[in-house]
């Protein structure tokens, strides 16, 4: 440190390759809110009916929750650079295949579909594990996780608005093309990086569950699923709230991009200074707000107060993640990093789909009880997170 204030994103992005990796990773992750949404906008192109195109659409997303932690697992034995090439160009042939694929029969997008989600690159994890290798001080790893978790939210506002524009002017084929290429680029720019090509896993015993004998590292999973869980509720719900409050079709996604802004702000915050205590108690408090932000949306107002309130709703999502990031980090077994951080993001899958599931289900039963979800979900990841004992730490 020098002997003027400094802030921990400026000594962040001062440390070699840091820029380099999340920028290089954050453009390869670009297919994580492309990839639903072009497969459904090129199928029903297509002319496929709305049931074989929400088949390909899930088996995609579970394909992706499935494939994730085993490509995690190969990179903590093999290493970061041959797993993330050899996945890349696998997922990239899925969505060329289902590009070229005839609507006619469904074998073939079955398979492609499958491919593209299951060989889909686990950039995420790999960069979490790194951060703690080229980044010394833990105020900058968790200005680091902050990063990450608060500009993943722009992959999840910009994507979809790029798979549009593609659909729009050219075809929704070339969505297809577009995030193939995309997918390719980024991890192949993210894999010339020094540090990604030296990364290697450390010695780990034969246990089969992996990170998963972590009671630590599996109540924190439980919670962040609760969180995953919301993200699904509120893609069902602000629909649900346009058709009710709006005659507008673009109700939703103005109420889930300004949701997706106050995440952004409030991990940018989170990360831009040192609090006091431990990790595990961090993530409590924060999920005490977050299900806090929740109790708002439930009088259901017009639209103006509404977008100002999702806004709010959001301030704590990437902190959440970036705390659980840490946690994740400190208790994870030796040698199992990276296949930890793959189950962040199947959990999270997991917790999405349920989410949208069980909103879907509901939705008779009224918009206030829909958004009442979110509320549930945050106070249930909380009571969760109490049982995140550090002195139990079994890391061994």
């Amino acid at each position: 440190m020098t002997g003027t204030m400094s802030h921990p994103y400026q000594d962040c992005f001062r440390q070699p390759f840091a820029k380099y990796l999340l920028s290089t990773n954050l453009v390869g992750r670009l297919q994580n809110g492309m990839g639903s949404l072009s497969i459904a906008l090129s199928t029903r192109y297509e002319g496929l009916p709305y049931e074989r195109v929400g088949l390909l659409v899930g088996v995609f997303a579970v394909a992706a929750a499935i494939g994730g932690p085993f490509l995690g697992r190969a990179v903590d034995k093999r290493g970061q650079a041959k797993v993330l090439l050899a996945s890349a160009v696998g997922s990239a042939t899925g969505f060329l295949l289902l590009a070229v694929a005839t609507p006619s029969s469904l074998s073939v997008p079955l398979v492609a579909v499958f491919l593209a989600g299951s060989l889909s690159p686990p950039l995420e994890p790999c960069l979490r594990s790194l951060w703690s290798t080229i980044l010394k001080e833990q105020q900058l790893v968790t200005a680091a996780y902050s990063l990450d978790a608060s500009l993943q939210q722009i992959i999840y506002v910009t994507g979809p608005l790029i798979v549009v524009g593609i659909a729009a002017t050219t075809s929704p084929t070339y969505g297809l093309f577009f995030v193939a290429g995309v997918t390719l680029i980024g991890t192949f720019l993210f894999v010339g990086a020094k540090p990604v090509r030296q990364w290697r896993g450390r010695p780990k015993d034969s246990n089969w569950a992996g990170p998963l004998r972590s009671s630590e590292l599996r109540t924190t999973l439980t919670s962040l699923g609760g969180v995953g869980f919301v993200l699904g509720v509120f893609s069902i719900a602000t629909v649900m709230y346009g058709e009710t409050n709006s005659t507008s079709s673009n109700t939703s996604g103005v109420l889930l991009g300004v949701h997706a802004v106050g995440a952004l702000i409030g991990g940018l915050v989170y990360g831009s200074r040192r609090w006091p205590g431990r990790s595990e108690t961090h993530l409590k408090l924060l999920l005490t707000g977050l299900a806090a932000c929740y109790i708002p949306l439930l009088t259901l107002p017009s639209i103006g107060p509404m977008v100002i309130l999702m806004g709010i709703a959001g301030l704590f999502l990437s902190p959440v993640l970036a705390c659980g990031f840490i946690i994740i980090d400190e208790v994870a077994p030796e040698g199992t990093k990276t296949e930890a951080f793959a189950w962040v993001v199947t959990v999270t899958l997991i917790g999405n789909a349920l989410g949208s599931a069980t909103s879907g289900a509901i939705q008779s039963a009224g918009l206030w009880v829909v958004f009442s979800l979110p509320l549930i979900a945050g106070l249930s990841a909380l009571t969760v997170s109490l049982f995140i004992r550090p002195e139990n730490e079994s890391a061994a």
